[in-house]
């Protein structure tokens, strides 16, 4: 962990893209984007270039995820290094599209900053996903948006799990920021989540705009909820589900799940209890993209990271 007197000197972020439509049926990244595209206005800040893209045009046109892959998982070294050609599926194609314009990935010509907007089915709220606990940008930006929307929330997931980590289209940046606003169903415009994530965007450029200034943000703690392991539905020996996630747990994000807490219910009304070693916090519960990625819910643990003071070079 940072000590709170040490200063992070950083370079200004001076070129910012803002992701929708990397799953084709999250409605509220899609509108927005597709809104800033044709009048930027708002998303334009003092020194700093903002691009808004629509990142998958297929799926999005199609009202789907994904037409052939999942294009947030697609930004694997292999995928990205993989030879062009028709003969790809769609999303690894589009993949190397991406990192032609935004990266090259871990590159110095990277983007210096990508957010990338989502949905959930689940009753997530405001989450801004976080990939590196050592990333203190995002760390400062994360509890800036915080305290910029009080009393509203707006919770922070890390996912450093090395089997759980996934390689996004957003990891393309050198501060990559995941942003997860729900409930909203797929394929639907709710005007509340979609006010919600535009003014968490207007917090975040914001923030950039600031620290390109010259302002210095002191060491702050920030509360995460690291992601700790996936939870699948039970299942038959065929691999058919047999339960539902239990009615006591559905719509509790974040809420503490107790050992021997109920977590499913079965089809004919058995309940099946949690036999973890310890309080856990529940996320992405019953979300309807993850049964085919075998996962009823997340579990995580709260913890407080230090955030270094940062400051531009």
């Amino acid at each position: 962990m940072s000590s709170f007197n040490s200063i992070v000197s950083l370079e200004e972020a001076r070129r910012v893209a803002i992701f929708g439509g990397t799953h084709g049926n999250e409605m509220s990244g899609v509108t927005l984007v597709n809104l800033w595209v044709k009048n930027g206005a708002e998303i334009q800040r003092k020194g700093v270039e903002t691009k808004p893209f629509i990142t998958n045009p297929k799926a999005v046109e199609k009202c789907a995820r994904y037409v052939d892959t999942d294009l947030n998982r697609a930004f694997t070294p292999e995928n990205l290094s993989a030879p062009q050609g028709d003969n790809q599926p769609y999303e690894v194609q589009r993949a190397q599209e991406i990192n032609g314009i935004f990266g090259p990935k871990g590159s110095p010509d990277a983007y210096d900053v990508i957010f990338d907007l989502h949905n959930t089915t689940s009753n997530m709220g405001c989450t801004l996903i976080l990939e590196s606990s050592k990333d203190h940008f995002n760390l400062q930006m994360m509890n800036y948006i915080k305290k910029a929307i009080a009393p509203s929330s707006c919770l922070v997931l890390l996912n450093e799990h090395p089997l759980l980590k996934y390689s996004t289209s957003r990891s393309i940046a050198k501060h990559p920021v995941g942003l997860e606003v729900g409930p909203q169903p797929q394929g639907v415009l709710r005007s509340n989540i979609f006010e919600a994530m535009r003014v968490i965007l207007k917090h975040a450029l914001d923030f950039i705009e600031l620290f390109n200034e010259g302002m210095e943000f002191p060491s702050c703690t920030v509360e995460v909820f690291r992601v700790l392991e996936r939870i699948d539905y039970p299942r038959d020996a065929n691999g058919n589900i047999i339960a539902m996630v239990h009615p006591n747990l559905q719509d509790c994000d974040w809420e503490p799940l107790n050992p021997g807490d109920p977590m499913f219910q079965t089809f004919d009304g058995k309940t099946i209890r949690f036999q973890g070693s310890g309080t856990v916090y529940p996320t992405f519960i019953n979300e309807a993209a993850y049964y085919e990625k075998q996962q009823a819910f997340v579990t995580t643990r709260r913890e407080s990271l230090v955030a270094s003071s940062i400051r531009k070079v």
